[in-house]
C-alpha cells in the first residue's frame, strides 16, 4: 500500500529513533531500498547517500521498516471498518493513530471486530444492559429484585438467573474488550508475570529429558531465550504443562487481576447488595477472558523475542563460519570417513576442480589400512596434494590417524592434516546442485568433494548448502521458519558480498549471494563465462543476457576480475568511481599499475582534494584504503587445531586433561567445543573467562582454536564439561548470575549433518536441559559456596 508523505516521515522517524540515526539518513536509506537497492550496496557504495549508515543500521531498518507498514495498514483498514459501521469518536481516532503496536491496535478494533453472535449480544438483544448498568451505577440494590423486572420468557429470559446470567455476560464483554484495562493488564502481567511448568502426568520416564523443568517456576520477564524456548518445546512435545501467574506480587500486598478489573471499573467490596455479585462478575472476567487472553497473547510476545534471539545466534554463528579463514589455492585430499560403507575420497586441484576419486576400506570390518595407505599415497603423489581434510563424522578419528600415517609414509610432500566439520555435506551430495556439478559422480563421493572444497574456501563451499543445515544453530526447528531463512539469506548475502566474488571462477551458487543478481542472471554469467571464456572487464558483464544497468550497478563493485584490462576491476572500487581514481592518477602522475600498492603515497593523499558532488570523503577514503590492498580478503589467516594423540573417544579423556579445540557453535549459555572425540564439550558461559561474561560472543566464536580444560565426563550420557579457565579443579558453577539453571550439554555427532538438534541440525534441547552431574562432595562444597 502507498504510504502519504506524513505516514513515511512518521516511519522513518521511529526508525531513525531505533537505529540511532537522523531522520533523513532514514529516508534516503528507505528510498533506496524500495528502488532495489540490496543493504550491501547501500552500505558500501551509498555512504554519501545515507549519512554512512553501516549495514546492521540497515538491516535493523529493514525488518523495522517491513513491521512499521504493515501496522500502518493494519492501522488504515481498522479505521476504514470503524467508520464503516459508524462507531468511529474522536477520541477514538486519536488512539488508533497513536497506537505504536500492533498489539495495541487490536486491543483498540476489539469491540468494533466483526465476530460470531456473542452471549453478552444475545443478552442486549433481550434488554438486559440497562439492568448490568443499574447494577453497576447503584451496587446497594438488590440483583434479584431488580432482575426480576427483566424477566420475559418471549424475550429468552426465563427467569432471575438467566437475567443476572445476561447481564453478567455484558459486563465480562465490556471490560474484556476495553483496551485500556487490557492494555495496563498485559504490561503488569509482563512485569510481575511468573512462567510455571510441571510435568505431564504420567509423562515422568518418557520426558526424563525435560525433567529440569518438571516443576519449575521463572519470571517472564528475565527467562533466557533458550530456558523459554525449551519449555515451549516441552509443551509441544507433550511432555510439560506451562502457565503464566502474578507469582509473588498477590503476596505484597499488590492487587491481583480480579482486582485491577474491579478498580477499573470502580467497583468495591463494601457490603452492599451487589457488591458480591460485581466482584464475581470481575474475579469471572480475568479468570475466563483476560488472563487465558493476556497469557496467550504475552507467550506469544515472549517467543517471539526469543525466536529473534535464537535466530541473531544462529546468524552469527553463521557468519563466523562463512567467514572462517580459506586455506587458499592448495591441492586438497577429501576424506568422507565410513566405516562399513569406506572412506570415500576426493581430491581437488588448486582452483576446486575435482581430478580423482577413490574408496578405500581401512576400518572395519574389511582393515585394509596398509592397502588404503598406499591408495592414497599414490593419489597424493600424483597430483602434488598439499592438504588432507577429514570429515568430523562416523570414523572421523581413525581416518585422522590414517591421515597422520601417510603424512609420515610420504614426508617428501610436506602435508598437513585438517578435521573439517562436514554438517551439511550430505545435503550438497543430493541436492540439484550437486547433481548438475557432478551428473556422473556417485552421491557418497560428492561428500568428500565438499569436505575438500570447503577447506580451500568455506564461504564459497558453504553458500550451496542451506543455511539451516550447517549445523550451527540454537532451537532452529522451533522458530518461524520464513523468518529463519530470511535471516540467514541477508546474513549469506552479507558475508559474500563483504569478502568479494571472482567472476571467473565462482559458481551458479555463490553467484546468486552477490548483490543485485538472481539465481537466473547467476547461471547466465555461468553459462557466457563457459561459452566465451574468462571475462576481461567488468563491462563485459553488461553482455550478459539480463544484466542490465541497474543490475550491474548493484552486483560490479562485487565481482572482482583478476589480470583483466583494467587494474581497479580486481579491486572494490566501483566503476561509476573509476574516474575518482583518473583525478588521483593525474595529480600524482602515475600509472594505476604504479599507484596501487604505494602505501605511503596513498596515505600522504588527501581525501578532500578529490570530492565532487557525487562522490564525497567517506567514499574517497574507501578508495584510497582500497588501492593500498586491492581486493584484500577480510577474512582470518588459516590456521588449523591439533587434536591430542590418543584421545579419540569420550572414553579416553580425563578430568584435567588440557586439550585443544575448534569452537564449533555458540549459544546464549555458553560454547561447543570439538575437541575431536565425536562429541563436542560444552564451555558454560560461567566458565569461559575469568571476567564476567554477559555473551559468550564477546570472547569466542564459530571457528576459534581454543585451549580448554576438561572438567567432567559423563561417559553414559555423552558429556563433557570443559574449561578456557585453566586453573579450574571443580566443576563450573551451575547456572546463570540468577542462580537458575540454563541447559547446557553437549552437542552430538549423531548425524552426518552437525547432530546438534533432534531433528538435523542446531542445538539440540533435549540434551541441553539437564546439567553434568557432579559427586555428593562437590555438589556439597558447591551449595555451600553459593550460601555463603
Amino acid at each position: 500500500m502507498q504510504h502519504t508523505p506524513q505516514v513515511a516521515a512518521k516511519i522513518a522517524r521511529l526508525i531513525a529513533e531505533e537505529i540511532n540515526a537522523q531522520p533523513q539518513q532514514a529516508l534516503s536509506a528507505i528510498a533506496l531500498l524500495d528502488e532495489g537497492a540490496t543493504v550491501p550496496f547501500i552500505a558500501r557504495y551509498r555512504k554519501e547517500v545515507t549519512g554512512g549508515l553501516d549495514d546492521t543500521q540497515l538491516r535493523n531498518l529493514e525488518t523495522r521498516l517491513t513491521y512499521l507498514r504493515e501496522l500502518e495498514d493494519r492501522r488504515v483498514a481498522v479505521l476504514a471498518s470503524i467508520e464503516e459501521q459508524g462507531k468511529m469518536t474522536d477520541a477514538l481516532r486519536a488512539d488508533i493513530i497513536a497506537a505504536d503496536s500492533k498489539a495495541r491496535l487490536e486491543d483498540l478494533y476489539l469491540p468494533y471486530k466483526q465476530k460470531r453472535r456473542t452471549r453478552a449480544q444475545i443478552a442486549r438483544e433481550a434488554g438486559l444492559e440497562p439492568l448490568a448498568d443499574g447494577l453497576l451505577a447503584d451496587p446497594t440494590q438488590v440483583p434479584e429484585t431488580l432482575a426480576a423486572t427483566y424477566v420475559d420468557a418471549e424475550k429468552g429470559v426465563a427467569d432471575v438467573k438467566a437475567a443476572l446470567d445476561g447481564a453478567r455476560a455484558i459486563l465480562m464483554e465490556r471490560w474484556g474488550e476495553d483496551a485500556a484495562l487490557v492494555g495496563e493488564l498485559r504490561n503488569w502481567l509482563a512485569d510481575v508475570g511468573v512462567i510455571r511448568s510441571r510435568v505431564a502426568e504420567g509423562k515422568e520416564a518418557a520426558g526424563e529429558k525435560f525433567r529440569d523443568y518438571f516443576d519449575h517456576a521463572e519470571p517472564l520477564s528475565k527467562i533466557p531465550s533458550h530456558r523459554l524456548l525449551a519449555l515451549f518445546r516441552g509443551r509441544r512435545e507433550e511432555f510439560l504443562f506451562i502457565d503464566l501467574d502474578p507469582g509473588t506480587d498477590a503476596d505484597a500486598g499488590h492487587l491481583q487481576g480480579e482486582g485491577r478489573v474491579a478498580h477499573h471499573a470502580g467497583i468495591k467490596a463494601q457490603g452492599r447488595a451487589a457488591d458480591k455479585w460485581l466482584m464475581d462478575s470481575c474475579r469471572l472476567t480475568w479468570k475466563a477472558k483476560l488472563h487465558l487472553h493476556l497469557t496467550l497473547d504475552l507467550f506469544s510476545q515472549a517467543r517471539e523475542k526469543a525466536e529473534a534471539e535464537a535466530i541473531d545466534v544462529f546468524g552469527d554463528n553463521l557468519k563466523d563460519l562463512l567467514l572462517a579463514a580459506p586455506a587458499g589455492p592448495k591441492a586438497v585430499l577429501g576424506l568422507d570417513p565410513g566405516l562399513r560403507t569406506g572412506v570415500k575420497v576426493a581430491v581437488v586441484d588448486r582452483t576446486g576442480k575435482l581430478v580423482d576419486t577413490a574408496t578405500i576400506y581401512p576400518h572395519e570390518p574389511k582393515r585394509q589400512w596398509d592397502q588404503s595407505l598406499m591408495i592414497l599415497r599414490a593419489l597424493c603423489a600424483k597430483h602434488s596434494v598439499e592438504l588432507i581434510a577429514i570429515g568430523n563424522g562416523t570414523a572421523s578419528r581413525e581416518t585422522d590417524k590414517l591421515a597422520g600415517d601417510l603424512i609420515k609414509l610420504a614426508p617428501e610432500l610436506k602435508m598437513q592434516k585438517i578435521v573439517v566439520s562436514e554438517a551439511g555435506a550430505s545435503v550438497y551430495s543430493a541436492s540439484e546442485f550437486a547433481a548438475k556439478e557432478f551428473p556422473d559422480l556417485d552421491v557418497s563421493i560428492r561428500g568428500a568433494v565438499s569436505i575438500a572444497r570447503r577447506l580451500q574456501d568455506p564461504l564459497a563451499e558453504l553458500v550451496k548448502i542451506e543455511p539451516k543445515a550447517i549445523g550451527v544453530g540454537q532451537y532452529q526447528h522451533d522458530v518461524d521458519q520464513f523468518k529463519l531463512a530470511r535471516a540467514l539469506d541477508a546474513k549469506v548475502e552479507d558475508c559474500v558480498n563483504a569478502v568479494g566474488v571472482d567472476v571467473n571462477t565462482a559458481s551458479a551458487a555463490l553467484l546468486t549471494r552477490v548483490s543485485g543478481l538472481s539465481s537466473t542472471i547467476a547461471q547466465n554469467i555461468v553459462v557466457y563465462r563457459d561459452a566465451n571464456g574468462a571475462f576481461k572487464s567488468r563491462k563485459e558483464l553488461l553482455k550478459v543476457p539480463r544484466l542490465g544497468d541497474k543490475t550491474f550497478e548493484q552486483c560490479a563493485g562485487f565481482l572482482r576480475i583478476a589480470d583483466g584490462d583494467q587494474p581497479l576491476d580486481a579491486s572494490s572500487v566501483h566503476p561509476e568511481a573509476y574516474p575518482v581514481v583518473e583525478r588521483i592518477l593525474k595529480q600524482c602522475g602515475r600509472e594505476v599499475k604504479q599507484l596501487i600498492g604505494d602505501a605511503s603515497l596513498l596515505r600522504s593523499l588527501k581525501a578532500e582534494q578529490f570530492i565532487d558532488e557525487t562522490f564525497g570523503v567517506p567514499t574517497v577514503r574507501d578508495i584510497l584504503k582500497e588501492l593500498e590492498k586491492p581486493g584484500r580478503d577480510p577474512r582470518p589467516e588459516f590456521k588449523a587445531a591439533r587434536f591430542a594423540d590418543g584421545v579419540e573417544d569420550i572414553k579416553d579423556l580425563r578430568e584435567g586433561m588440557i586439550l585443544e579445540g575448534v569452537v564449533s557453535n555458540v549459544a546464549a549459555f555458553g560454547a561447543f567445543v570439538d575437541i575431536g572425540v565425536h562429541q563436542d564439550g560444552l564451555i558454560h558461559i560461567s566458565a569461559l573467562s575469568d571476567k564476567y561474561v554477559k555473551d559468550p560472543r564477546e570472547v569466542v566464536k564459530a571457528g576459534d582454536i581454543v585451549k580448554v580444560k576438561v572438567l567432567e565426563v559423563d561417559v553414559p550420557r555423552k558429556r563433557i564439561a570443559l574449561t578456557r579457565r585453566l586453573d579450574d579443579t571443580a566443576p563450573a558453577p551451575r547456572g546463570d548470575r540468577d542462580d537458575r539453571s540454563a541447559p547446557r550439554g553437549n552437542a552430538s555427532r549423531g548425524g552426518r549433518d552437525g547432530g546438534r538438534d533432534a531433528r538435523g541440525g542446531g542445538f539440540n534441547a533435549a540434551r541441553a536441559n539437564t546439567p553434568p552431574p557432579m559427586n555428593n562432595a562437590l555438589a556439597a562444597a558447591f551449595a555451600k559456596a553459593k550460601k555463603s
